[in-house]
C-alpha cells in the first residue's frame, strides 16, 4: 500500500512538472493568442456542422446514419466523461486548486471545481477524430490524418489555457480513442461505404 501510495504521489508530481512546462514555460505569443479559440465551442461547432450537412447531402440515407452515429460519439464521451469519471473523481482543475491555482497561468475563464478529471474536451474530439478515421480512411487515403491533428491541437489547448491537467487530457483521449473504435466499427459493419477507386459508392 506504501508503494502505491508514493507511485501515485509521483505520478502526481510528473502530471504537475509537465503541466508547469506547457502552461508556464514553453509558451509563445502566438499560441497565446491562437489557443484560447481551441478551447472555445463558437469557433469550432460550425465545422462540425458543416461536416454533417455535407454527409447528408452527399451520402444520403447512408450519410444520415454516419451523422446519427458521429453524434452518438459525441454523446457517449460526453455523458461518460461527466458522470463517470467527473462526477466520481471529483479533482479540482488547476486553476480551482486552493493548494496549486498560483502556478497556473490562467488564459480563459476558470469553470468550477471538482470537474478536472477527466478532460470531456480531449474525449469528445478524439472520439469524433477516431470514428472519423475510421469511417472514411479508405475515401481520404492520407488527408484522413489532419482529423487526429485537430484533436491533438484541441487537447494541448486544454492543458496550455490552464485548465486541465495532462493526465486530464491523456484519459479523455483513450476514453475519445475507446468509443470512437466501437462506433467506428458498427457503421463500417452496418452501413459503411464501398470504396470503387477513390470514391465511395452510396
Amino acid at each position: 500500500m506504501y508503494f502505491l501510495l508514493t507511485f501515485l504521489q509521483k505520478l502526481e508530481q510528473w502530471d504537475q512538472w509537465l503541466f508547469m512546462k506547457i502552461n508556464s514555460s514553453w509558451t509563445n505569443p502566438v499560441f497565446d493568442t491562437l489557443m484560447p479559440f481551441f478551447r472555445n465551442p463558437v469557433y469550432w461547432v460550425p465545422l462540425y456542422i458543416f461536416l454533417l450537412i455535407f454527409m447528408l447531402v452527399n451520402f444520403k440515407t447512408k450519410g444520415l446514419w454516419w451523422s446519427v452515429l458521429f453524434l452518438s460519439t459525441i454523446a457517449l464521451t460526453d455523458m461518460i466523461g461527466t458522470y463517470i469519471f467527473k462526477n466520481n473523481f471529483g479533482r479540482d482543475r488547476p486553476c480551482a486548486d486552493p493548494d496549486f491555482s498560483m502556478h497556473v497561468r490562467l488564459l480563459v475563464g476558470c469553470i468550477g471545481r471538482g470537474n478536472s478529471f477527466i478532460s470531456n474536451h480531449a474525449a469528445n474530439h478524439f472520439g469524433m477524430a477516431t470514428f472519423f478515421f475510421i469511417t472514411l480512411r479508405k475515401f481520404l487515403t492520407k488527408w484522413v490524418w489532419i482529423a487526429f491533428l485537430w484533436a491533438a491541437l484541441i487537447c494541448y489547448a486544454q492543458i496550455y489555457v490552464g485548465v486541465h491537467y495532462p493526465s486530464d487530457v491523456l484519459a479523455g483521449m483513450l476514453l475519445g480513442l475507446s468509443l470512437g473504435t466501437i462506433t467506428g466499427y458498427i457503421f463500417n459493419k452496418s452501413f459503411g461505404f464501398a470504396i470503387f477507386g477513390n470514391q465511395p459508392i452510396v
